[in-house]
C-alpha cells in the first residue's frame, strides 16, 4: 500500500512541484489549502481539501479521523502557524516535515561550505527570523515525541517565476537594450534550483524514518555569480549581449525600499552548500534542469500571455536613475 501524505499548501512554486512528483512516485496525496491560488493548475491524482490550516477547528474538521504517514507544511511562516498545524496533526501523522529556508543560516557564513550544523542568524530580515522561530517550535515538538524533519531550500523557481528580484522588468529592459542593475560587483556566488529538481530530492524524504529528527538543506550543486544568473536570463530571453550596471546593495535599497534587507542581509553574500547529508538520505539524486533550460521555459510562459509579462514601473524608473550615474556599464 502506498504511503499516504498530506501537503499543506500544494499550489505554490515548491509545493505544487512536490505534489506532482509525489503522485508520480505512487504516493497517495492529499492537499489542504484555502483554494485561492489559480496560477498553477490542479494536478491529476491529487485529492484537494479546502480549509485554513491555521484555524485548528476548521483544519481538524476537514481531516476528520484520517491518519497519514507524513505531512509536509509549505505555509508555516510564524511559530503561531506551526503551533496551529501541530495541534491538529500531532495525533494524525507519523512524520511532520517543515519547509524552512537556507536564509536562516548566518550571512556572511563564518565557514564555507555551509552545513546543516552551521549557525543560524537572521539579523533584521523578518522572513528568516520567523523561520528560525518556526524551526525552534518544530524542534520542541520533536523533543516532545513527534517525529519531525526540517528541510531548507535555497532559491527555488519554476516556469511561473523568475529568480531575480526585478522579475519581468529585467527581461523587458534587456530586450529594450537598457541596462539592468546587479548588486555589488556581480561576482558573489548564489544558489538557484528548479522546483522540479527540488521536488525530486524532497519526495523521498516523506514517510522516510531515516529522515526523522534530521535538518536537511536541498540546494543546487552549481554555484553561479549574479552576473552569470542575469546573463543567463538575458540569453533565455533572446538577448546575447546584455548591459549590466553594478551598484551597492545599499544604493539599490535606497531606490527600491523593499529590496534593501533582502539584498543587504541575504542576496549579496556568497553561499556554498555541503549536500552530503542529502546524498546519504537520497542516494543518487542529481539535478536534471540547467538554469538556461529552466529560464527558457519561464520566459516562454511569460511570453505566452501578455497579462503575465508586466513590468514594475517603480523598479524600471529606479534602474534608470541608478544606471544614469554609472559611467562604464559592464556588457
Amino acid at each position: 500500500m502506498s504511503a499516504r501524505v498530506v501537503l499543506l499548501g500544494g499550489t505554490g512554486v515548491i509545493s505544487s512541484a512536490v505534489a506532482a512528483r509525489a503522485v508520480a512516485a505512487g504516493l497517495d496525496v492529499t492537499v489542504v489549502n484555502r483554494g485561492r491560488t489559480t496560477t498553477r493548475p490542479a494536478i491529476a491524482g491529487v485529492r484537494t481539501l479546502h480549509a485554513d490550516v491555521h484555524n485548528p477547528a476548521e483544519f481538524a474538521e476537514v481531516l476528520g479521523s484520517e491518519h497519514f504517514d507524513a505531512a509536509a507544511s509549505f505555509v508555516g511562516y510564524s511559530p503561531v502557524d506551526v503551533s496551529a498545524e501541530l495541534s491538529v496533526l500531532a495525533d494524525r501523522v507519523d512524520q511532520y516535515v517543515f519547509l524552512s529556508t537556507c536564509s536562516v543560516y548566518a550571512h556572511p557564513a563564518p565557514l564555507l561550505p555551509i552545513r546543516e550544523s552551521s549557525p543560524r542568524r537572521a539579523g533584521l530580515f523578518d522572513y528568516p527570523a520567523n523561520k528560525i522561530l518556526c524551526e525552534n517550535t518544530v524542534e520542541a515538538a520533536y523533543r516532545d515525541g513527534l517525529p519531525t524533519t526540517i528541510v531548507r531550500p535555497s532559491h527555488v523557481y519554476d516556469r511561473t517565476t523568475l529568480p531575480v528580484l526585478s522579475g519581468w522588468t529585467a527581461v523587458d529592459r534587456f530586450r529594450a537594450g537598457k541596462p539592468v542593475v546587479v548588486h555589488g560587483d556581480g561576482t558573489s556566488l548564489w544558489n538557484i534550483m528548479h522546483a522540479d529538481d527540488f521536488a525530486a530530492a524532497f519526495v523521498p524524504l516523506l514517510a522516510n524514518q531515516r529522515a526523522v529528527g534530521e535538518q536537511i538543506h536541498i540546494t543546487s550543486e552549481t554555484a553561479l555569480t549574479w552576473d552569470q544568473i542575469h546573463r543567463t536570463l538575458a540569453r533565455a530571453a533572446g538577448v546575447s549581449t546584455p548591459s549590466l550596471v553594478h551598484k551597492s546593495s545599499a544604493d539599490i535599497g535606497r531606490e527600491v525600499d523593499w529590496m534593501d534587507l533582502v539584498l543587504v542581509e541575504d542576496f549579496r553574500h556568497t553561499v556554498l552548500y555541503d549536500n552530503s547529508r542529502l546524498q546519504r538520505l537520497v542516494p543518487g539524486f542529481t539535478e536534471q534542469r540547467s538554469l538556461l533550460d529552466g529560464l527558457r521555459e519561464s520566459v516562454a510562459w511569460f511570453d505566452a500571455d501578455p497579462s503575465r509579462s508586466r513590468t514594475d514601473p517603480h523598479i524600471d524608473a529606479a534602474f534608470d536613475r541608478l544606471s544614469a550615474t554609472q559611467l562604464l556599464p559592464t556588457s
